[in-house]
């Protein structure tokens, strides 16, 4: 059974069709990498993933359960789509990291609210049954993901004292604290310089696992060739071409994956 499964995506913003029938599905533990122009519907196909926009016509699917049902208002609800939210972690161009708050603060903070709403309403979070448990098993999940992302040390530091690699490599390990189904990346490069790049590119790649699905919007692509499993090429909210790098990168059908490639200078 897949991990994600996306039919028929469609999503507009007024008369203007931004995504026209965006279909796909993920093995778990594969990476899917999404690449295209800028204007061609990615970003706000994952932002249509995360449930941060709301399409108008399709279904999305995490592990056979029904996420999103254009056709099912029921699956539309405030309520609803914060906890199913849950499934999907994203990583923003931006960073998006509070600015008053420590690198661990920024790191823990969902997961202390969602262990707080789960106590009072389930009496347990994870095991713990209370927040003094609760919160001793997330800091040390924090340390144990910044470790793992190279920002061991920097706990108690501010987003403001980091480069822009190490505030993305932070915005990493805050996706992860929920232990996320599938793990989403906007161009997590786009705001950094190259030698920022190199290293935050090592961490998603070192993220690469049986275990850890990722679906990566970006413009680097070499890197799409060398880690990802599939590759989707979006032009004009569709998909143009999809396939395994080799097909996508080596033997591109669509004349607008070869302009687009070229362009690249790939």
């Amino acid at each position: 059974m897949p991990v994600l499964e996306v039919e028929n995506i469609h999503k507009h913003y007024g008369k203007t069709a931004v995504l026209r029938g965006i279909g796909f599905s993920l093995e778990k533990g594969e990476v899917l990498s999404v690449i295209g122009s800028s204007g061609s519907g990615k970003t706000t196909l994952l932002r249509c993933l995360n449930f941060l926009e709301t399409p108008e016509m399709g279904v999305i699917r995490v592990n056979g359960e029904t996420l999103f049902d254009a056709a099912d208002r029921t699956t539309q609800s405030e309520a609803v789509i914060r906890e199913r939210r849950l499934h999907f972690g994203l990583v923003f161009q931006q960073f998006n990291l509070f600015p008053q708050y420590t690198v661990k603060k920024n790191v823990t903070l969902a997961k202390t609210l969602l262990a707080h709403e789960m106590l009072k309403k389930n009496g347990s979070f994870e095991g713990a049954t209370t927040m003094r448990e609760a919160t001793a098993a997330i800091d040390a999940q924090a340390e144990s993901l910044l470790r793992k992302v190279g920002m061991e040390g920097k706990s108690g530091s501010y987003p403001c004292e980091l480069s822009g690699g190490q505030q993305q490599r932070v915005a990493i390990a805050r996706a992860l604290a929920l232990s996320p189904d599938i793990l989403c990346f906007d161009e997590p490069t786009s705001a950094l310089d190259p030698e920022l790049t190199g290293e935050v590119l090592k961490v998603i790649r070192g993220l690469k696992s049986k275990d850890s699905t990722m679906i990566v919007v970006t413009h680097e692509m070499a890197f799409a060739e060398n880690v990802s499993d599939k590759v989707l090429f979006m032009a004009d909210g569709v998909i143009e071409e999809a396939g395994t790098p080799a097909e996508v990168f080596g033997n591109p059908q669509s004349e607008k994956t070869k302009a687009f490639l070229r362009k690249e200078q790939f």
